[in-house]
C-alpha cells in the first residue's frame, strides 16, 4: 500500500512530498521524493504516554473540587465513582476512550491502571480488537505488574515503593511515577526511586534540575490536566533543554484523550517549538514505552495518520509541522494507517 502527499520524515519532521511506501509485513519501504496530486499530510501516530481511563465512568465530574479532593485515592471522588460502578460499565467506558483514541490517531496509551490485576485484565478486554496498544502501568500490587506492562506509582508521598521498584526490575518492566504535581515534596524521593520516567513534575526547585538533568529522566507532561486542576504548569522549555519531554493528556475524567487538543495547548502556553512539541507527541512517547514506531523512516512499522490537507481547516497551510501542533484535529483525519 501507500500513502501519497507531504510526508513529515523523520526526526526532525522534515517536509517531503511524494509516496509512502508500506511492504507486506506493514513495515515502511520506501520514501519517494516527487510531485503527487495528493494534499494531504502524512504524520507518525501518537504515543499517549499518560492516561488514566478507567474514569472514562465520570467524565466532567467534580466541578470545583480541588486535586485531592478529585483524584487521591482511596477517598477521591473518583475512586469513590469507580467503587460503584460494574465492571461491564468500567470496560464500556475504556473502549469508547480507546475507540475515540484509535480514531483521532492515536497508536499507543501508557495508561496507570487501577485495580490490581483485575483492572489490568478489564484493559485488556477493553482494547481487544483495537488497532491501540493500550499499556498497562497496573496500581495496587506486584502482581498487577507481573500481569500488566509496568507499575504506575501515585506519588511518593503515598507510599514508598522500594518493594515495587525493586519487582519491577526483578521483572525487566519499567516504573513510572507521579511527582511534583502538588508541590516539590514528593520530587526527591521520587528520583531516589530511579524511575524510568517521571510525570508532571510542575514544582521542580533547581536541586530537582540538577537531578534531572544528571540523570536524564524523561519526563511525561499534562498542561491540560495542570491547567484544570489548578496545580500550575511545569518549566516546559527549562525541562526541555535538561531531559526528554514526553506528552500525555491524563485523566479522561478531565480531560478528553485528544493528542491534538494536548499539543495546540502546549503550543500556545509555552515557548517550545512545534518540531519539538511534535516529538513529544509521538517519538519521544514511544521511545519511552519501547515502541518501534513514532517516526516515519524506512524499516519502521507503519503507523501513521493521514490529514486532510484540503479540508476547510487545513487547506492553505504554509508549514504542515506547525498546522498539525496548532490547528489539526480529529475531523481532518482522513485514514489512520496500522497494517
Amino acid at each position: 500500500m501507500e500513502c501519497t502527499g507531504t510526508i513529515l520524515r523523520g526526526r526532525t519532521f522534515e517536509p517531503v512530498e511524494g509516496r509512502l511506501i508500506v511492504g507486506d509485513d506493514g513495515r515502511i519501504d520506501a520514501i519517494e521524493e516527487g510531485s503527487v496530486d495528493s494534499t494531504d499530510i502524512v504524520v507518525p501516530a501518537f504515543v499517549n504516554a499518560h492516561t488514566h481511563i478507567g474514569d472514562s465512568i465520570a467524565k466532567e465530574a467534580g466541578r470545583g473540587l480541588s486535586l485531592e479532593e478529585l483524584v487521591a485515592p482511596p477517598d477521591g471522588l473518583k475512586h469513590r465513582l469507580l467503587r460503584t460502578a460494574s465492571r461491564e460499565e468500567l470496560v464500556e467506558g475504556m473502549r469508547r476512550s480507546l475507540q475515540f483514541m484509535q480514531r483521532s490517531g492515536t497508536a499507543a496509551c501508557l495508561d496507570f491502571r487501577e485495580g490490581g490485576v483485575a483492572g489490568v485484565e478489564m484493559l485488556e478486554e477493553a482494547a481487544s480488537g483495537l488497532e491501540i496498544d493500550a499499556l498497562s502501568f497496573a496500581r495496587g500490587s506486584t502482581a498487577a505488574m507481573r500481569a500488566g506492562d509496568g507499575f504506575g506509582a501515585s506519588g511518593a508521598n503515598d507510599a514508598a515503593f522500594d518493594r515495587e521498584r525493586t519487582a519491577t526490575r526483578e521483572a525487566g518492566k519499567p516504573f513510572g511515577i507521579h511527582a511534583g504535581e502538588v508541590d516539590e515534596s514528593d520530587i526527591n524521593p521520587a528520583l531516589d526511586l530511579d524511575p524510568e520516567f517521571l510525570v508532571h513534575v510542575v514544582h521542580p526547585q533547581p536541586i530537582h534540575m540538577e537531578r534531572i538533568a544528571d540523570s536524564q529522566v524523561p519526563i511525561v507532561v499534562c498542561p491540560r490536566s495542570n491547567l484544570v486542576t489548578d496545580v500550575g504548569l511545569s518549566p516546559y522549555e527549562e525541562l526541555s533543554e535538561r531531559t526528554t519531554l514526553a506528552l500525555g493528556t491524563d485523566n479522561v475524567m478531565l480531560n478528553s484523550p485528544s493528542m491534538f487538543r494536548e499539543m495546540a495547548v502546549l503550543s500556545k502556553i509555552s515557548d517550545l517549538p512545534a518540531p519539538e512539541i511534535l516529538r513529544m507527541a509521538t517519538i519521544n512517547g514511544a521511545e519511552l514505552a519501547g515502541l518501534e514506531y513514532g517516526s516515519i523512516e524506512p524499516g519502521r512499522p507503519a503507523r501513521v495518520i493521514v490529514l486532510d490537507g484540503d479540508s476547510d481547516n487545513l487547506t492553505g497551510v504554509r508549514d504542515p509541522v506547525r498546522a498539525v501542533v496548532r490547528r489539526a484535529g480529529v475531523d481532518d483525519v482522513r485514514d489512520v494507517v496500522s497494517p
